[in-house]
Parts: C-alpha cells; structure tokens; sequence
C-alpha cells in the first residue's frame, strides 16, 4: 500500500488530480468545504474529513488546490488549519495560483511549525488533468523537492524546476496565465475583425492555429474564441480576473511596466461586472470582445 495523502479542494482542478492519486495506489483524506463533493471520489482509499486539520493529521504529504490566497491562507493558519495537526518534517504541495508574497509567509510559518512548504502551480485545464497531462512548475527546498517528486510525477506529463527561491514557479504560473489571457485576448480581436469583415472568423482560426501560430493555446483556445464555445466551464472568469490581479499586483511591485495587464485585467473585471463570473474565461474574454464590437 502506498503512503497516505491529504488532500485540500475538489474544484474543476481538484478532482481529477485526486482520482489519479487513487488510480496510483494513494490513499487520501480528503477535505472539501462541500463535504458532499468528496463522494465523487467514491469510497475505496478515501477518508472523508471535516476540516484541513483532519485531512493533514498523521499523513507525510498535503495537497492543496485552492481557489486563492485567503482561502489558502485559513486552510493553513485559520482554526481548523493544517499546521495544527502537520506532523514534523511532513510537506505541504500548494497546487493553488496565488501571488508570491503568500507563498513566501506560508513557507516561514511551515519552516517555523517544523514542517516544509512546496510551491507547485500547474498549467492545464480540468481535460489536461484528467488525462495526467498538466505542466508541473516547482520551486523551493532541494530535498522537499525530491521528497514530493514521485508524487508529483503520475500527475502530469513534467515536472519542472524553477529554482530554490520558494516563490520562484509562482512568479512563472503568474507569468504564465497572463501569457494566455493575452492570447486570448489578442485572438479574439483578429477573429472578430475577420467576422466584422465578412470572413468565417473559424476559417481564419483554422488558418492561423495550422501555420504561423500552431501551438496548443492557439489551437485549442483559438477554436473555443471562433466557435464561441463557452461549454463545458474549465477556469471560472472570476479566477481569470483573480490571476489577473495578481499580475497586476506584481507588475507594480516589480516595478514592471506591462501595459497589456491593464487590458486583459479591464477586460475580465468587465465580465464579471456583468455577471458572467461563473461563465469560463473565454467567455468572459471572447463575449466581451463580440459585444464590444456590436455582435
């Protein structure tokens, strides 16, 4: 039998990546604000828990895949949080995009509680996840790298190492996501104007997304954008805006100037303005786009 994991939010993400933990031969306790939501796992490996504390109480490895900074924050710290009960040396694996000054306090209050803190942000959507495909980004400690890197590699197709600087992967996945806002941002302008042209904006996307720009975000996203396919919702607008923030947030404090932040930031704080928070990102971009342009 393998090594007992605790397991913290089965959102979109959380799920898949706690069903190939379970395929791999891991047992988790498992915590999830809907408690009902932990049934999807099923029963077999499974340990239902009523709290972080609970799901991180006896076991050598965490995970959590949350949805933001606070919310991280009170799994770790709050009065049910997994520092109350994390055994000595044991790792937490912080799956969740959040900003590096989080990442930085919650390394020194694990280093302080004795335990050890991995930064490990991943690119992928839900379909990515499920099929073990995700981008695995690691920072931090030499030997709690190691330590979580059998764990890490059934989860997806790499695991890459950013350096020793705890924050160092969340830098990049910050980088990263705000890469893909542009994108898609930048794709749904030129698809639209095609379509205000009189041109089958998904021709054009075909085009672009088979020659100059054949990459997985231009086919897959470009493909979305041009069919205006917001189903099934992968990454909530709302979290897109969050990222957003967050590469706003550190473009000021990096004293970085980066002028397409303010506009993809606009874009997504427009979306949920009007209330298309829950719709997927690139709805909330792609929407945005057409309206802007009268269609």
């Amino acid at each position: 039998m393998k090594t007992t994991i605790g397991f913290i939010g089965l959102g979109n993400m959380g799920v898949p990546i706690a069903q190939n933990l379970l395929a791999a031969g891991y047992q988790l306790q498992v915590y999830n604000r809907t408690l009902s939501k932990i049934d999807e796992l099923g029963t077999e490996g499974v340990t239902k828990c009523q709290s972080p504390a609970e799901a991180a109480n006896s076991v050598p490895f965490v995970i959590s895949m949350l949805s933001d900074d606070a919310v991280l924050r009170e799994s770790v710290i709050g009065d049910g949080g997994i520092l109350k009960t994390l055994q000595p040396n044991a790792v937490h694996i912080s799956m969740s995009t959040i900003s590096p000054d989080t990442a930085e306090e919650l390394a020194a209050l694990h280093e302080q509680a004795g335990s050890r803190y991995l930064a490990s942000p991943v690119f992928g959507r839900p379909e990515a996840a499920a099929a073990r495909k995700l981008w695995i980004c690691i920072s931090g400690d030499e030997k709690t790298k190691a330590d979580a890197r059998p764990i890490l590699d059934t989860l997806g197709q790499a695991v890459i190492d950013f350096g020793d600087k705890t924050a160092g992967a969340n830098v990049v996945k910050i980088a990263g996501n705000f890469m893909i806002m542009a994108s898609m941002e930048m794709m749904a302008e030129a698809y639209t104007l095609a379509e205000k042209n009189g041109l089958d904006r998904v021709q054009v996307s075909e085009f672009f997304g088979s020659t100059l720009f054949a990459a997985p975000i231009f086919q897959n996203y470009g493909k979305a954008i041009a069919n205006k396919q917001y189903q099934p919702v992968g990454f909530k607008s709302k979290l897109g805006y969050k990222d957003a923030r967050l590469a706003f947030k550190l473009s000021q404090t990096s004293e970085m100037p980066m002028p397409t932040v303010n506009t993809v930031h606009n874009r997504l704080l427009t979306a949920v303005a009007k209330g298309w928070g829950e719709a997927d990102w690139v709805e909330g971009v792609s929407r945005g786009v057409s309206e802007d342009a009268g269609i």
